[in-house]
Order: C-alpha cells, then structure tokens, then sequence
C-alpha cells in the first residue's frame, strides 16, 4: 500500500476568528470548508509548504506557528493532514482558488460544513479561539 501523501493546512488566526475556505473542487468536495493548505513538495519543509500554498491561494505572506491537533489521515487514506496556526504577515486574502473565505469565531465554527478530515481540528480551535 502507499504511504498517504502529506498535506499541510494553515489555521490563519486574527484575534478571536480563524479563515475558513469553501472549496470550489473537485465536485464531490465543492462547498465544503476545510483550511488553506495543499501538498509538501519533496524539497519543501511543512511550514514552507504553507507559505507558499497561502501565497498561491490566498494572496497573503503567513508566520507559521505551532501544530494544531494531530496527524489527521484524509481522503480514504491518501493524504496525512498537518494543521498548524499562522498568522498573517502581509496581504488581505482572497479567494483565488475557494468559492469564498470566512473569518469565523469559536462560535461560529458550525455556520459552514467542515470537511470530514479537518473537523478533529476544528473542536481544537474552538477550544484555543474561546480560550
């Protein structure tokens, strides 16, 4: 069997709010919110990665901070999930790649359908963001 492929997503955290981003593909996935993030390079470390994946989908330059929750396996055991909290450093985002971004507060976290594989991370922040 493959090893999963490793993926990295960014809690960008601004206050008391986190950014959550609505996926605009592939179709199953459309309309589901999840963290932006994407795939580790073989060249790249995990918080490089993040940089440069929030730079491509965002428009923003992130500071990435420590890990959020656990190793999360994803998409039927294809990809290893690795959240961590950032913030940012420059840039406004912008849905360059989402069908939308939402700034939402720990209790707001419900208003949007998580994708199944970043929900563990979502009770973790909500813990972080009320604290």
């Amino acid at each position: 069997m493959n090893q999963p492929r490793l993926v990295v997503g960014a809690a960008i955290c601004a206050g008391d709010k986190v950014l959550a981003a609505a996926r605009a593909y592939p179709p199953d996935l459309a309309g589901l919110w999840e963290f932006p993030g994407g795939k580790v390079e073989p060249d790249e470390t995990e918080a490089d990665a993040l940089r440069r994946e929030c730079r491509e989908e965002l428009g923003v330059d992130i500071d990435v901070g420590e890990r959020v929750g656990s190793d999360l396996v994803t998409g039927d055991g294809r990809f290893l999930l690795r959240v961590y909290r950032a913030s940012l450093r420059g840039g406004e985002p912008e849905a360059r790649e989402h069908a939308g971004l939402r700034w939402l507060s720990a209790g707001e976290l419900d208003d949007v359908p998580w994708l199944p594989g970043n929900r563990p991370v979502v009770e973790t922040l909500r813990e972080l963001l009320a604290a």
